[in-house]
């Protein structure tokens, strides 16, 4: 059951895009069936997993009017989202991290950053989530645009601290090298992959300590020097850093 924060922002997503749809589109002849476009064009219709997945991650030019095909899926994309049932969560460009959705009218622009923020929350709330939670984290940080607003709002509490633990195995070995720890470009990485490093520098180490976890914690607060200080630390030469 999602937490009632989510609960209500998907509520909330279905009440402010209620019948949308993309009256004008005609998609990809090459790669869209014509029924499969239908969809985008009829409003108060379900559409099928498959070409809600395949539309949700599309790349912009295959619509006539992408945004519009967006606000049109919105209600069911973020419901799949939320119960786990889209595979392209942490593999792709999500379509909302294409589309200038902050431009939109206010009462959409807040429905969608209450959605992500609620997703968010309610994943580092859940002991096994759909996802990976850095996939979640990535899906997150590209629609919102800044992965500060993700971890920002990484609370410190069991649940979360075991995400955090996780997360930084999968992306402490890239980090320490500065190399990006996302399988796909975000957008604006010179600032997203320092802000990440810092964030974790000052907040991972004693959480990680808590969960006795020493040495990722140690690994972790090496991120805050500089690239060349990093690899000439002396905790490259004490027994745990050959564990």
């Amino acid at each position: 059951m999602p937490t009632p924060a989510l609960a209500a922002a998907l509520a909330d997503l279905d009440t402010v895009f209620h019948g949308f749809a993309s009256p004008g589109e005609t998609g990809c002849g090459r790669c869209h069936l014509p029924e499969e476009t239908a969809y985008l064009r009829t409003p108060h219709t379900r559409v099928p997993d498959d070409v809600l997945n395949m539309y949700l991650f599309e790349v912009p030019d295959h619509f006539e009017d992408h945004a519009a095909a967006m606000r049109r899926l919105l209600p069911q994309g973020a419901r799949a989202m939320a119960e786990g049932r889209l595979d392209g969560v942490g593999w792709g460009y999500h379509g909302l991290s294409r589309v200038d959705w902050r431009a939109w009218p206010a009462e959409q622009a807040a429905a969608v950053e209450s959605f992500v923020r609620a997703w968010w929350a309610d994943v580092l709330a859940t002991p096994v989530p759909a996802y990976p939670v850095q996939d979640v984290f990535e899906t997150c940080a590209a629609i919102l645009g800044s992965v500060t607003s993700v971890l920002d709002r990484w609370p410190a509490h069991p649940v979360a601290d075991t995400h955090l633990a996780a997360c930084v195995r999968h992306w402490l070995r890239d980090l320490l090298s500065d190399v990006s720890p996302f399988y796909w470009y975000l957008d604006g990485a010179e600032t997203s992959l320092p802000a990440l490093r810092d964030w974790l520098a000052r907040h991972a180490p004693a959480r990680l300590r808590a969960r006795g976890e020493q040495d990722a914690a140690a690994r972790v607060e090496l991120l805050a020097l500089p690239y060349d200080e990093r690899w000439t630390h002396p905790y490259w030469s004490s027994p745990s850093a050959t564990n």
